[in-house]
Formats: structure tokens, sequence, C-alpha cells
């Protein structure tokens, strides 16, 4: 049987997150369908913030350079986050990260077929010199799971080794990255995902 979860790194460090969302379709058939819609839906990153619905940040894929891109994801490929909080210097006022892997099998005749995204936080690709931007360090990792298992759909995220982004950053960014770490692990992020995940399916 395959096994999503193998695509998800260990935790040696810091925090992890996880948060999921089930549907149940009435056929296998219906499932496929659902499972291919929801899919598509985690590879436009640039449109998350539309499945996420009102309040949540906003997504944006680019190229390896920063320049938005109007396609589905790829490995290596960027995006920015937008939250609704001040933003890094390091990241022009975002928060970036760099899809490292797509692990992606789709079979309607299977018994289970998954695509998962993973993500890590990385410098600014407009100034590639600087430092991480992102309120967690670059050990950290976002993984992004859709999964039929026979007439079962599911969505979830992911989070491993999430440690605070505090090395080689200047007063400003060491600040508000420990606010913003602070308060994802304090349950801040967790209603984003749950929104991201719900709005995959629905």
């Amino acid at each position: 049987m395959i096994d999503s979860s193998a695509n998800i790194p260990k935790q040696r460090e810091g925090n992890q997150t996880d948060v999921i969302e089930f549907v149940d379709c009435e056929t296998r058939q219906k499932a496929h369908e659902l499972f291919l819609l929801a899919k598509s839906r985690l590879k436009d990153v640039s449109n998350w913030h539309t499945f996420s619905g009102p309040g949540s940040s906003k997504f944006t894929l680019t190229d390896a350079k920063g320049n938005p891109l109007y396609r589905m994801a790829e490995k290596e490929d960027h995006f920015y986050i937008d939250l609704p909080a001040p933003g890094t210097i390091a990241g022009d006022g975002l928060d970036w990260v760099q899809i490292v892997n797509i692990d992606d099998v789709e079979n309607a005749n299977a018994e289970a077929e998954y695509i998962a995204i993973t993500v890590r936080p990385v410098a600014n690709p407009r100034h590639p010199d600087k430092e991480t931007a992102h309120f967690f360090g670059h050990g950290s990792t976002n993984t992004f799971i859709v999964e039929r298992y026979l007439n079962h759909v599911s969505a979830a995220t992911h989070g491993r080794n999430e440690t605070t982004n505090t090395k080689n950053t200047g007063i400003y960014d060491t600040i508000r990255n420990t606010i913003i770490a602070l308060t994802s692990r304090a349950g801040i992020s967790g209603p984003q995902w749950k929104a991201l995940v719900k709005g995959l399916l629905s």
C-alpha cells in the first residue's frame, strides 16, 4: 500500500503541528473526482486565500527570482505568504518558502492515491544573499497532503521542526519573527491551515 506519510520529514527539534480534514463520499468514483479537484486546488497556490475564505493570508507563486507565476506549482518554485501582520525586512514585508518536493501518485483504480507538497523557509529570492525570510528557520518544513483512500478523501498540513528564525537576522526581524512564531505555536496559524484544508475539499 502507498504511504503518503513517508513524505513528512522526521520531527527532530522545535514544534510540530498537524491539521487534517476528512470527507466521506458515496462511491469511490466520486471520491476520485473530489481528489482531483482538491489536488488541483492544492497546486493552485496563488488562489489558496480564495479557498480559505475571508481573513486568510495571501499566497503568491513565484519563480526563482521572485517573479509571479501564473500556473500550477512545480518543484523548486517559490511562493510568498503575505500575513495579516507586520512582515520581515529581509522578505520585503513577506515570508518566503520554496517547494522542495512534490510526490504525486494518481490512480483511480487503486485503493489509494495522493499528492504531497513539502515546503521549506528560504531567503527572499529577490535578495538571495540575505538570511532566511520567514518567521520559522530554514530547518522547518510544512507538508501539504491531499489523499484518497477508497471513498474517503482527506486534506492535511503537517509542520515539522518549527524553530524560530533568529539566526543572522536584524533586531527588527528577530523580534518580529519571535512574536509571530510564538503566536503561531499558540494556535494562531491553526485557523489558517484549518480553513485551507476545508476549502480544498469543499
